[in-house]
């Protein structure tokens, strides 16, 4: 279980997938609302609102909402929210990235050092482990959409520059600014992507065992369970038979 995958794997292993859903639900609402107020509230004029668009629906948010959250935008009722970024370490050494869309940064703020003290992390500067990641386009695909060498063909040809392919879908990597180029030609070939987005990638990756592990999946759960924070990135990755013990 990689670091920069392990959204997926934690909706995966979870049990309370109503209240999981409600709150993945406020989460891609709040990001619709906020890609649609930055530029065009047409997701086809609006690369951000078109990935957010897209991995809403592949959350299996409803149209409704969905179009709810657009109108949000255009009018002046909706909150303003700002794009924070915290980074920190968490057990086993491991560097964490927390990406939050919050409208009150100071209980933003609170939450998320409280979570880290409380469950072996800490928060460092802006900047303290960041360095240690890329910037890149990361665009996810289920495994059915074709074999491995099927996929890195038509991620070579749409200008992708890796792909990462295992049983539980493939993962292709591209430039910032390539992102929205290559997740269009890739469509054309393979359908819809499962999601489309701006991540970060580990330049080494920490392997944990079981304690380390334990109390890093739940300081992540504790973290993903706040309204405000998006995106958990880290540079860990967790063997399958520790994670099956878990």
């Amino acid at each position: 279980m990689a670091g920069h995958s392990k959204f997926k794997n934690i909706m995966h292993r979870k049990g309370a997938q109503d209240k999981k859903r409600s709150a993945l639900f406020s989460k891609l609402s709040r990001e619709i609302t906020v890609a649609a107020k930055m530029g065009l509230p047409d997701p086809a004029m609006n690369a951000r609102l078109r990935a957010a668009v897209l991995a809403a629906r592949a959350g299996g948010m409803p149209k409704d909402n969905i179009e709810r959250a657009i109108k949000k935008a255009e009018g002046s009722e909706g909150e303003n929210y700002e794009e924070l970024r915290y980074e920190g370490f968490g057990p086993g050494g491991v560097s964490l990235i927390i990406e939050t869309l919050t409208d009150n940064r100071n209980r933003t703020a609170t939450n998320v050092r409280t979570a880290m003290a409380k469950n072996g992390g800490n928060l460092g500067a802006s900047g303290s482990v960041s360095h240690g990641f890329e910037r890149l386009g990361l665009i996810s695909y289920p495994a059915t959409a074709g074999s491995a060498d099927k996929v890195f063909e038509a991620a070579l040809e749409a200008g992708a520059e890796d792909v990462e392919s295992s049983e539980d879908g493939h993962e292709i990597w591209t430039s910032v600014d390539a992102l929205h180029e290559v997740a269009k030609a890739l469509e054309a070939v393979l359908g819809e992507a499962e999601g489309t987005k701006l991540a970060w990638k580990p330049g080494t990756v920490i392997t944990l065992g079981a304690d380390d592990a334990g109390q890093l999946l739940k300081l992540i759960d504790i973290l993903e369970e706040d309204d405000d924070v998006q995106t958990v990135w880290g540079n860990y990755d967790v063997p399958e038979d520790v994670l099956a013990a878990l």
